[in-house]
């Protein structure tokens, strides 16, 4: 009998205790990783999907960053010239959220630990929504995204900044060694985590492909959803509007 691959990924219904561990593990280094794995390209990724949630249509509006982590979207959306509104920083990791507590200063960012599954908040509560390299870890993806078409606004947008893999090669080959040898090193090497950043490769190649993820977002309630790669397709962005 073949053996069986060896994974780090979780079984489906312990993946959300098991990704708590991990980010509030990785809490301390999680920002720097980012930056360094990224060479610094994900600030740029947010820019662009601030860019995209027009905010700017109710810019004294209320907004919500899901799985904000440590709360980067937040902050980019806080500090745009001309925003007037209140971001809600929302996250099931206190780690994360408490690590990103310096950034928001005087900025109109609340942070609220909770579940993305069971959002503490009332129907068609906010007036747009960002969720930046969160999505690839709920563990039920449908309900999360169902859960975020039922507290935004009709006509409020949601943007979904998540990474994927590129197409065309020789990029690909290159990406590929870096991601599945090089980044887990890194990973370990900075954060002390044994399996972390062993965890996001696998979990980007389990993930669905840039079209099968539009087409959850608009099973969950949105429309008009569109999406680009970005970088080459080292990440992608979809963006839909609640119906």
């Amino acid at each position: 009998m073949a053996k069986a691959p060896s994974t780090v990924l979780p079984a489906d219904a312990e993946k959300a205790a098991h990704v708590k561990r991990m980010f509030e593990s990785i809490a301390p280094r999680y920002d720097l990783l980012n930056h360094v794995l990224s060479l610094n390209i994900d600030r740029s990724w947010r820019r662009v999907a601030v860019n995209l949630l027009g905010w700017e249509r109710q810019p004294d509006g209320l907004f919500l960053d899901n799985c904000a982590g440590t709360l980067d979207l937040s902050v980019e959306l806080a500090h745009r010239p001309g925003f007037s509104g209140t971001v809600i920083g929302s996250d099931f990791t206190f780690g994360m959220l408490a690590a990103g507590e310096e950034k928001r200063q005087k900025l109109r960012i609340e942070p609220v630990c909770a579940d993305a599954l069971a959002l503490p908040y009332a129907d068609q509560s906010f007036d747009g929504a960002t969720v930046g390299f969160g999505v690839r870890n709920l563990a039920d993806l449908d309900a999360g995204l169902r859960e975020m078409a039922r507290v935004l606004k009709p006509g409020a947008k949601l943007v979904v900044l998540e990474f994927t893999t590129p197409h065309w090669q020789p990029f690909r080959a290159i990406y590929f060694f870096y991601f599945l040898r090089i980044l887990p090193l890194i990973g370990r090497l900075i954060s002390s985590h044994g399996s972390a950043y062993s965890y996001l490769p696998e979990s980007v190649l389990r993930f669905p492909e840039p079209p099968e993820l539009a087409t959850k977002m608009s099973d969950a309630g949105f429309e008009d959803v569109k999406w680009k790669r970005l970088s080459g397709g080292i990440a992608a962005l979809h963006v839909g509007v609640r119906r």
